[in-house]
């Protein structure tokens, strides 16, 4: 009987190891988290991020980002933008650091937002009081169309956001 409970106590136990691990392999994830960096000048800017899909749903609509509210800029955790160097974003500074990456769509123009939280799930707990810098940028049309969201930067340091038909971009220096 003792040895009937222990292999049931090691069953449950391996059971819930498995589905942990399971659990952390963020790349079996419907939106997979991809990482981008960049040496821009002497300065390394990466950006890491989840990739959610389209899927023949609309943006705006059915998916993020939705008209004037704050969008995570990708999926699952907060994105993290992160400089080794204080860099200037558009023209203002940024202090070197690791950010969440938040933006907010008010027809045309983006309101890129680099947020000291960066340590967050999504947007639920944005609190715009943490904001270490806000630009604003002009939409235009991605070709070809982005089914993935996702980032590139040059080494001149331009940054570009492609999702479904959208793309953004802006220049750290």
């Amino acid at each position: 009987m003792k040895y009937l409970f222990s292999l049931s106590i090691l069953g449950l136990f391996l059971s819930f190891a498995t589905s942990s691990c399971a659990q952390s392999d963020k790349s079996k994830r419907p939106s997979p988290p991809a990482l981008i960096k960049q040496k821009v000048g002497n300065t390394t800017v990466s950006i890491e991020y989840s990739q959610p899909s389209v899927k023949g749903r609309t943006i705006g609509e059915d998916l993020e980002p939705k008209e004037a509210e704050v969008w995570r800029t990708g999926a699952n955790e907060a994105t993290i933008f992160q400089v080794d160097n204080d860099v200037m974003i558009n023209g203002k500074v940024l202090p070197k650091g690791k950010y969440a990456l938040f933006t907010i769509v008010n027809k045309d123009n983006w309101t890129i937002i680099f947020n000291k939280e960066w340590k967050q799930w999504g947007a639920f707990k944005y609190e715009e009081e943490k904001d270490a810098l806000r630009v604003i940028v002009k939409e235009s049309k991605a070709e070809p169309f982005a089914e993935k969201m996702f980032f590139t930067i040059d080494d001149e340091g331009k940054v570009i956001l492609m999702w479904g038909e959208k793309k953004i971009e802006f220049f750290v220096k």
